[in-house]
């Protein structure tokens, strides 16, 4: 699991400030958690996101976007509430969720919605 910075997403996933029409960096589908640290649903789903992390180690890329730290990111996609969840499959437009998921459900989008088994 990574720290995203505002340069760091830029770079790894959609550079947002030069373009309109969504278009994906990653050659592996990835899980974005929008996050701050005093959010106490967030750290419900950290420990999640951690066993998921090591699950699909090279096959899902997981990282964490600090809404209190990088305000220019979270704004770019809109997060009101958070934690909010950014799925992000290779070929196809990412989904947004927003709330603390079971473990269970974060292995149901991954399968459905990342095509990762």
């Amino acid at each position: 699991m990574e720290l995203l910075t505002k340069e760091t997403f830029k770079e790894k996933i959609f550079d947002f400030e030069n373009n309109t029409e969504w278009a994906y960096k990653g050659n592996l589908p990835a899980i974005i958690d929008f996050y701050a640290d005093w959010c106490g649903p967030c750290k419900m789903v950290a420990p999640v996101l951690q066993e998921l992390s090591d699950q699909y180690a090279g096959r899902v890329n997981i990282y964490k976007v600090n809404t209190d730290q990088e305000p220019d990111v979270s704004g770019a996609f809109g997060i009101q509430s958070i934690p909010s969840i950014l799925f992000i499959p290779v070929n196809e437009k990412p989904q947004m969720s927003t709330g603390a998921l079971p473990k269970k459900v974060f292995e149901e989008i991954i399968k459905d919605v990342l095509k990762v088994n």
